[in-house]
């Protein structure tokens, strides 16, 4: 039986600087200078560099490896929609729910929502993930 419970919540927050962007530019290679170059930035429809998508979605992974459901769950899947872009200095909240716990295998399928500062929707999705041993 799983120690989880359905609408179970946990929450990270981080507010996502420079140096992070920078240094995810160098850990990924992704190199866009929407990321990294305010001039270039303030050419596109964001006006301001903005965070890449996939740091801010690291930001659930963090959540569901570290708190919900925890240490030793395994990412299955995820799905991701970006609905409004993350600017440096904004602090982002990962929100993991949980929405299905399968009863013949130690899997759940997890609600993932990111927001800022000004609660503002940036990133939405679901994560299927299989459940440490402990919570199995």
């Amino acid at each position: 039986m799983h120690s989880l419970t359905i609408g179970q919540e946990a929450s990270f927050t981080k507010t996502l600087s420079a140096e992070d962007v920078e240094a995810f530019a160098v850990i990924s290679g992704d190199a866009n200078p929407v990321h990294l170059d305010e001039a270039y930035a303030a050419g596109t429809v964001f006006k301001h560099r903005i965070a890449h998508g996939i740091l801010t979605a690291g930001l659930i992974s963090a959540t569901i490896g570290t708190h919900l459901p925890g240490p030793g769950t395994i990412y299955l899947s995820q799905s991701l929609r970006f609905e409004k872009p993350v600017y440096l200095g904004d602090t982002i909240t990962a929100t993991i729910r949980v929405k299905i716990l399968r009863a013949d295998k130690p899997i759940a399928t997890l609600e993932t929502v990111c927001t800022n500062q000004a609660g503002v929707v940036v990133l939405s999705g679901e994560a299927v993930v299989l459940l440490p041993a402990k919570s199995a």
